[in-house]
């Protein structure tokens, strides 16, 4: 009975109540748009550091990375390399020499990472070919070629052909340096890398260093991603002389980034939502206060607060979960949209979004792992709404109520 009539009490006044329906479904569309962009800005973003940066897991010396001193070679590399290469859980494992140093030109210089690399497979691994917007990749009938970065090539006023030295130091803290010529600019999705990050063959790296065939780095991209965890355990137990990195230890930044994020969004959700449950209490409250006197005879006539609180509570719960549904198949329907055809949000900036790391092309996707979490905002959004108009429905006096 109490439902019946707190079902019909919420269409006594149809206009009021679609309109707060209709917010409670745009609330709950934004907020659920939100966590859906969030999702495929981090998933884009790992993806990225996986696929392109730093890959799945890293092998170094163990003090390589202090100072990145090239005496730190990985120990027993090749045959570390040809073991990786045979596990079944490896993709690829693909080895670099890397050194820091200067590369200088006539206009400037500016500090540079190094990265010495076996072009066919480096183009696998961080992708470097397709990311080339101009000149061509390494010419094996070519010496001295270099690769460098869109943002540096800008900052030091380098063209294809252009001329530059690299200045570091070897094996045997000798300084050394060598003239090349600018082959091919790349651009990635993120600008700072761009600006540290050259590259040239790892024979001509190596034969500076007199490092001979050994290397720095080992890049592993695994076939799932769900094998890194245990098989970073696997790998460390096996290789003791080496230190092997998970790409949440090699880019921290981003894991936190990605932890954190949801929480933002949820704080970002639960503030549309409040605001919303200043619209609801405003709405039952005049629906309150145009039914003084009808609450006034259900009291006079012996009903029970608490069956008026639940009247109120009902009518509020309606309300709210009426339009739960469409907002959240109307955000299913246009994110699954946009997951499919992308989210262009180059008119941000396309630097901008570099800068950060971020792909201009966004797939949001719609997060239902978190639809729970999502009811359950609503849920606290309808109760805290009620509060307020149930006890002024309770605090009401019959006999005043029925001079109204």
């Amino acid at each position: 009975m109490i439902v019946i009539m707190a079902w019909r009490n919420i269409w006594r006044n149809k206009t009021r109540s679609i309109v707060i329906m209709l917010s409670i479904a745009i609330g709950l569309f934004s907020g659920i748009a939100i966590l859906a962009l969030y999702a495929g800005m981090m998933n884009s973003r790992v993806r990225t550091v996986i696929d392109v940066e730093v890959g799945h897991l890293q092998i170094h010396h163990p003090e390589f990375k202090k100072d990145y001193k090239p005496e730190y070679t990985i120990h027993d590399g090749l045959k570390m390399l040809k073991s990786l290469t045979s596990m079944p859980e490896v993709k690829l494992a693909v080895p670099r020499s890397i050194a820091t140093g200067m590369l200088s030109t006539p206009g400037g210089s500016s500090g540079v990472q190094i990265n010495g690399i076996i072009p066919a497979q480096e183009y696998l691994v961080s992708k470097l070919r397709d990311k080339i917007i101009a000149g061509n990749i390494f010419s094996p009938a070519k010496r001295n070629q270099i690769i460098i970065g869109k943002k540096l090539a800008d900052k030091l006023k380098l063209n294809i052909g252009s001329k530059l030295v690299l200045t570091f130091t070897d094996s045997s803290d000798e300084i050394v340096s060598g003239a090349f010529r600018v082959s091919a600019i790349y651009q990635s999705n993120n600008a700072p890398l761009d600006e540290v990050n050259v590259y040239i063959t790892m024979k001509e790296i190596n034969s500076m260093l007199k490092i001979g065939d050994e290397f720095h780095e080992i890049v592993l991209i695994l076939k799932q991603d769900d094998y890194m965890d245990t098989f970073q355990s696997r790998l460390s137990k096996r290789f003791i002389n080496s230190k092997i990195e998970t790409w949440r230890e090699i880019s921290p930044e981003t894991n936190l980034l990605v932890k954190t994020t949801d929480q933002y969004s949820y704080i970002i959700m639960v503030i549309v939502m409040l605001a919303l449950a200043f619209g609801i209490i405003n709405t039952m409250l005049m629906a309150i206060l145009e039914r003084t006197k009808e609450i006034g005879m259900m009291l006079a006539l012996g009903t029970n607060r608490i069956r008026i609180f639940f009247l109120v509570l009902l009518e509020t719960f309606m309300l709210t979960f009426v339009g739960t549904p469409v907002g959240i198949l109307s955000s299913w329907a246009i994110i699954s949209y946009f997951n499919k055809k992308g989210l262009d949000l180059s008119g941000m900036g396309n630097e901008m979004m570099n800068s950060f790391g971020f792909d201009s092309m966004i797939y949001p996707e719609f997060p239902v792992d978190k639809i729970l979490n999502v009811f359950l905002i609503v849920f606290l959004t309808a109760l805290f709404s009620c509060l307020f108009p149930a006890l002024k429905a309770l605090s009401l006096q019959p006999v005043e109520a029925l001079r109204r």
